[in-house]
């Protein structure tokens, strides 16, 4: 697992809870039951044909935690579930939830869309945080997806091995304060470097590392210069992001720009990378030796297609069943906790 933080606290919206973003076919059916007075404690079992890093189950509990505190039946539910950050392997049960079928069936579209984009998105951090290891990695995926969704994606960039996420609400729930640094829109307006950076020094709280954009105007290292000269020790880091209409950051440049800070007098200021970040460009920077501090990356997480998880009815009133190709009757797994749905 990932490095224990404080558990999230997710809202639940009431879109979801009223069923409006469920398959309607899990309307049908339940309205069909209840017209024929059949309501079955059922175990139903959740498990994906890929593996992965989990990410959605704290958030698919918030909804658990909320549905089942409406429920006043004979049965208490029972939830079992690995946590985000555990890895999962080929069709292994991540959660698994016995109740009345009335009492959660309508909601199993989205807790299996919130399994699936959720582990997508901390499956593909934790491959570009393998690959950047040791050098820490920052997402900055959320302007590549639906506001909606930023913050899930922004949370889940930390629960694959990111360091930061650059959206408040994102890293609000990974515990954490959101990473960023300025854009190039703040040095255009100002159009000097070293003015936008004097400016950010003078206006944003102290405990915001200084991490100055140093590709706007003119040569990386040459602003690099003028900035570490401008703010001293306030100065964190510079960013580099050259476009590909510059052909974009190389190892060459970040190696020029770290040797000119070094002979300058600046050998404390970091240089962090972005643009376009993929596995096989950091696998070039590695390979190359280039003296990164850290990566950003936005699209490699974002884009990162969702893993498929799929939810079976596995016992009907304590009898196995199962559909034809699957095992009747519960499957083990010792990792699943039992989760306290009074919080």
């Amino acid at each position: 697992m990932t490095p224990q933080r404080r558990p999230p606290r997710f809202p639940t919206a009431a879109d979801v809870l009223s069923g409006e973003t469920a398959d309607v076919y899990f309307e049908r059916a339940r309205a069909i039951l209840a017209a024929e007075q059949i309501d079955p404690v059922v175990t139903m079992e959740v498990f994906s044909r890929g593996e992965g890093v989990l990410c959605g189950a704290e958030e698919a509990l918030a909804y658990l935690r909320e549905i089942f505190a409406e429920v006043n039946g004979s049965h208490t539910p029972v939830v079992e579930s690995l946590h985000d950050g555990d890895r999962f392997g080929v069709k292994e049960v991540v959660m698994r939830i016995e109740a009345h079928y009335s009492a959660f069936g309508l909601y199993e579209t989205a807790i299996l869309g919130i399994l699936a984009s959720g582990s997508g998105w901390a499956s593909a951090a934790r491959r570009i945080v393998d690959a950047a290891a040791p050098v820490p990695v920052i997402g900055f995926g959320a302007r590549h997806v639906h506001p909606s969704v930023a913050d899930q994606m922004d949370y889940a960039s930390v629960v694959g091995g990111c360091i930061g996420a650059s959206t408040p609400a994102g890293a609000r729930l990974a515990g954490l304060a959101p990473t960023g640094t300025m854009p190039h829109a703040l040095v255009l307006i100002f159009g000097d470097t070293v003015r936008a950076a004097e400016a950010f020094d003078r206006h944003i709280d102290p405990d915001v590392p200084r991490i100055i954009l140093v590709d706007t105007f003119k040569d990386e290292a040459e602003e690099a210069l003028r900035v570490a000269e401008a703010l001293g020790e306030h100065l964190w880091g510079v960013r580099l992001d050259t476009p590909s209409e510059r052909g974009r950051v190389t190892p060459e440049l970040v190696k020029e720009v770290r040797a000119r800070l070094d002979l300058a007098g600046h050998p404390n200021v970091r240089i962090v990378v972005s643009g376009g970040m993929d596995v096989d460009r950091i696998g070039v920077f590695k390979d190359a030796g280039a003296p990164v501090d850290s990566f950003a990356v936005g699209s490699y997480i974002s884009k990162a297609s969702p893993i498929d998880f799929t939810g079976d009815l596995k016992e009907i009133d304590g009898r196995p069943v199962a559909k034809r190709g699957r095992i009747p009757g519960r499957t083990e797994n010792p990792r699943l906790e039992r989760i306290d749905l009074r919080r």
